[in-house]
């Protein structure tokens, strides 16, 4: 019964002693150096002839050489196939990458160019922002003011009553506010249209010597109007004969075109 036991017992420390030793045995680090080469080979170290495991041996008379290498692949050591090599297909890849990256920053400075000019160019044009002219604000703007913000007494402003009277009564106040409404209506169309920046000022230059030329007008029309009711008040007084005959002379009328091209001017 004892033997029995005993016997059982260094099976058992058997069994025990051998699952242990096959259990360090699976777990042991394994060094294959054909596969490590392989791999390094593959990723990023050089391709050296010399290290494809199993090797050729003395006079190439290794079999394993010929199994693995020889007849499978013979000319697979030759050539470099690593992908970061200088003609691998990721530094292909790589390289191709940073050129078409070149290539976008460039069309992207392009594209900015085209943008920063199209942006300028929408600005010297619209209608938008003419306001801003600098020519506009410190020329155009102060020669319109009369035209675009006349008014009745703007009009008749420095006349008399009896001018002024006359001057409605003759229809010459009414032609010359409808003359500086359509003024008016030009420039609002020219201030406001898109259009090039220079064919803008040229249109406000046109319309500059318009406006002159109706105020010119408007001036000899006042200045008639102011002599004729002064004549008709002096020929009143000859005839009730209540005023003395002014001397005359050229100087009198040099006087007056004086005052008319004042007027213009």
């Amino acid at each position: 019964m004892n033997k029995e036991k005993r016997f059982q017992s260094k099976c058992i420390l058997l069994l025990f002693m051998l699952f242990v030793a096959v259990g360090s045995y699976a777990q042991q680090k394994v060094n294959d150096e054909a596969l490590r080469y392989q791999q390094q080979r593959m990723v990023f170290q050089q391709w050296d002839q010399n290290k494809f495991k199993p090797s050729s041996g003395f006079l190439g008379l290794n079999p394993f050489y010929w199994l693995v290498w020889g007849f499978p692949y013979p000319n697979y050591h030759k050539k470099d196939l690593r992908p970061l090599s200088a003609t691998g297909p990721q530094t292909q890849r790589l390289a191709l990458v940073r050129a078409m990256q070149a290539s976008d920053d460039k069309y992207k400075l392009q594209s900015d160019t085209v943008r920063s000019t199209a942006i300028s160019q929408i600005a010297s044009q619209s209608g938008l922002f003419s306001d801003a002219d600098p020519l506009w604000l410190l020329y155009y703007k102060d020669q319109f003011d009369p035209v675009l913000k006349h008014t009745r007494t703007s009009i008749l402003a420095g006349l008399s009553p009896a001018v002024s009277a006359k001057l409605v009564s003759e229809g010459l106040y009414d032609w010359y506010a409808a003359e500086l409404d359509r003024l008016k209506e030009r420039i609002d169309g020219a201030h406001t249209t898109d259009m090039d920046r220079g064919a803008r000022i040229m249109a406000y230059y046109r319309l500059l010597l318009d406006y002159r030329k109706i105020a010119g007008v408007w001036a000899i029309r006042t200045a008639s109007a102011e002599t004729s009711i002064r004549m008709t008040a002096q020929q009143r007084q000859l005839q009730a004969g209540h005023q003395e005959v002014t001397n005359w002379t050229p100087q009198t009328d040099v006087e007056t075109a004086r005052k008319v091209l004042k007027h213009i001017q």
